[in-house]
């Protein structure tokens, strides 16, 4: 390995989350092997991940259609966790960013709900001195998501109305913050027991929906940036400008197909108006927007909004609450 890899000092072997069959009944935590990095790769020493509703529909093996491409009967990478924040520990001979002790977060897919991850160093970003490993760890996979889908596929600009459906959640919470930055006016919409952390985080107005009925809203927004993906699409034109964009950043949880059904008709509905639709969503995995993401952070300008903390055997029970998508913020994986 020395011949390949600058390496820090490195045991055989470590605790990790893996799965051999779908079902998040099925995650264990076990002793394996820790992996050597490829020339192109890097060795996180892990300090913290955090739960997505990536990783439920990862171990659920829901929507059944995934497993065409995870696994048919059971996953074909048995490692989990998207999100990480830790220290190099090795890198592999071809790395040219990162150097042994280096601070790191990002998004590299699996594997980081364990003490030791491998990345490709492009799914990686210096993670800033002032900001804590559980706020870096929470922000790669739900704050790119935002980051990307309001300013790349949304298009949204300074003074520009954008409505938030889903405003709570993982992605919900960066896409309050985010469009704040960008220079909009923000309108939020969560549930009650979350109304007091949209305002938190600067949300220009807050809708209750157990209470109120925000598609009968007398306004008129230039984005509809949507999580859950369910309202009827005639009742979300009549809030939309006559140019106005629609952004899906989830959609319906259907045990089969998922989402699909719903993409099908929101694409042939938009064909008929003037209002675009930008797609349902899912983020890439760019340095630079994980730099960007950095520099937000350490500014200020946006933070994690930390719903809880777990440790690794808590994993299990924790992507459990995740798949109710009733989640506040994020629940962080502290290693």
């Amino acid at each position: 390995m020395e011949d390949q890899t600058k390496t820090s000092r490195i045991p055989a072997t470590m605790k990790a989350i893996v799965q051999h069959r779908f079902g998040v009944a099925n995650l264990e935590l076990a002793e394996i092997p820790i992996s050597k990095p490829e020339p192109n790769q890097v060795l996180v020493q892990v300090r913290a991940s955090s739960i997505n509703a990536f990783e439920w529909h990862m171990t659920s093996g829901v929507p059944y259609f995934m497993r065409l491409s995870q696994g048919l009967t059971k996953p074909k990478i048995p490692k989990v966790g998207a999100d990480v924040a830790g220290t190099v520990a090795a890198v592999g001979g071809e790395v040219t960013r990162f150097k042994v002790g280096d601070r790191v977060f990002g998004d590299i897919g699996f594997g980081a709900y364990a003490e030791y991850a491998v990345s490709s160093e492009r799914n990686l970003a210096l993670k800033p001195e002032s900001v804590g490993f559980d706020e870096a760890a929470a922000a790669p996979l739900a704050g790119l998501t935002a980051l990307q889908g309001l300013r790349d596929v949304g298009n949204l600009q300074s003074g520009e109305r954008v409505l938030i459906i889903g405003a709570s959640g993982g992605v919900g919470t960066y896409a309050v913050q985010i469009a704040k930055v960008l220079g909009a006016r923000v309108t939020a919409v969560c549930s009650t027991q979350n109304v007091e952390t949209a305002r938190s985080i600067g949300a220009d107005v807050v809708i209750d929906y157990t209470r109120e009925d925000f598609t009968r809203l007398d306004e008129n927004y230039d984005l509809v940036f949507d999580g859950p993906g369910t309202t009827p699409l005639r009742k979300l034109r009549k809030l939309m400008k006559p140019e106005g964009r629609y952004v899906v950043f989830g959609g319906p949880k259907g045990r089969l197909v998922g989402p699909l059904p719903r993409l099908m008709r929101t694409v042939a509905y938009f064909k008929l108006t003037s209002q675009r639709f930008g797609g349902m969503f899912l983020a890439r995995v760019r340095p630079e927007d994980l730099e960007e993401l950095g520099r937000l952070l350490a500014s200020g300008e946006v933070r994690s909004v930390i719903s809880d903390r777990v440790s690794l055997p808590e994993v299990p029970a924790a992507l459990q609450r995740q798949g109710e998508f009733h989640a506040t913020g994020k629940t962080v994986v502290v290693i």
